[in-house]
């Protein structure tokens, strides 16, 4: 059974998701799925528990996306800081990962996943890329534009996100993205708390 779809939406959400799509629509979303520790923390389980609970609430975000039509997802699954934290938590977390996006490899949908991923770092390889280019000889100083550093990106192969949404409820980027993302961004609770019409919420502010 498929992990995404094994959930249907409720008669209430179709009806808002169809309604949702007579306007225009964000064509790609970024999700920091932010808040598993803190979950956990609130519900007094073990932390592993927490992300395990993240990596199912990514499943259903992926699913309401595919329900809105919303085409391309990024993902921010794990910051090159999130190495600094305990040995048994990151090592929890690469085994939770390898099963979790080995059964998304059976899904028909466009998922960016940002793993051990920071923006500096993005930049900074984006920037080595064309020295190095330069260096080389392949390309001029003059040639060195806003639109040459875009093609060194990571993500050069997508548009850039019109929504980016956290899931905790903070309002900070951590990193993540700063050179594609826009003013949008919406900051939803904690990842118990989201719901499909929280995300109906968000793409009507991105409507506005």
């Amino acid at each position: 059974m498929s992990w995404i779809r094994d959930k249907e939406l409720s008669l209430i959400e179709r009806l808002c998701a169809n309604v949702l799509k007579a306007g225009p629509m964000p064509k790609h979303v970024a999700f920091i799925m932010d808040g598993n520790r803190r979950y956990a923390k609130k519900c007094h389980v073990e932390r592993q528990e927490g992300h395990s609970q993240g990596f199912e609430k990514l499943a259903e975000t992926l699913r309401w996306c595919l329900n809105l039509g919303i085409c391309e997802v990024t993902v921010y699954a794990f910051s090159i800081e999130n190495f600094k934290r305990s040995k048994e938590e990151v090592d929890g977390l690469m085994e939770l990962a390898r099963q979790k996006f080995t059964r998304l490899l059976e899904e028909k949908c466009f998922l960016n996943v940002c793993f051990a991923y920071t923006s500096r770092h993005e930049v900074t390889n984006a920037v080595c890329e064309v020295a190095r280019g330069v260096q080389e000889g392949l390309i001029e100083p003059r040639d060195v534009t806003e639109n040459l550093l875009d093609q060194c990106l990571y993500t050069s192969h997508s548009p850039d996100p019109d929504l980016l949404i956290r899931t905790s409820g903070e309002v900070r980027l951590s990193d993540f993205l700063l050179w594609q993302t826009s003013q949008r961004l919406y900051s939803s609770p904690l990842v118990d708390r989201s719901n499909f019409l929280e995300l109906i919420e968000a793409v009507l502010r991105y409507h506005v």
